[in-house]
């Protein structure tokens, strides 16, 4: 179960150092949106991921892929293919994955926070600098943008 809270960011508001921190570059696409099917590449790793309907709360299932199969699932993917740079930036006792979006989303800054549990999320006070809630939003899951 995955179980997670996403904030808008305003450029001018991430912290000065954010692109000190680790940093995973990321690609992915989407074969089915209803269930959400989707591949990723994260550096030199490869998943095929499922994910249940939910906004704060959904199931999740990543199977590890070769890059070959990977490359061979991507030209059937359906939508744009979605770039973006996540930083991994503590926030005890949680990390905030910063994706910073390029391509055809180039602007686009958001902020997950993971949790262990819903009333965990419920609690969570964001760091002053995130922007707008946007957890209960499908505008901005990435199988949604990648439309």
């Amino acid at each position: 179960m995955e179980i997670e809270r996403k904030y808008l960011i305003c450029k001018d508001k991430l912290p000065v150092n954010y692109s000190e921190y680790p940093c995973l570059i990321i690609e992915q696409a989407y074969l089915c949106r209803e269930p959400v099917v989707r591949v990723r590449k994260q550096n030199n790793e490869y998943y095929l991921t499922y994910k249940s309907k939910g906004l704060m709360e959904r199931e999740e299932y990543n199977l590890p892929l070769t890059e070959e199969s990977y490359n061979h699932l991507l030209k059937k993917a359906d939508g744009a293919i979605i770039k973006k740079k996540r930083y991994l930036i503590p926030l005890k006792p949680y990390t905030i994955e910063l994706d910073v979006f390029q391509g055809k989303h180039e602007g686009l800054i958001l902020a997950e926070v993971e949790f262990r549990s819903r009333e965990e999320a419920e609690e969570f006070n964001p760091p002053v600098w995130f922007g707008e809630d946007v957890t209960f939003s499908s505008k901005y899951h990435n199988s949604t943008l990648s439309q």
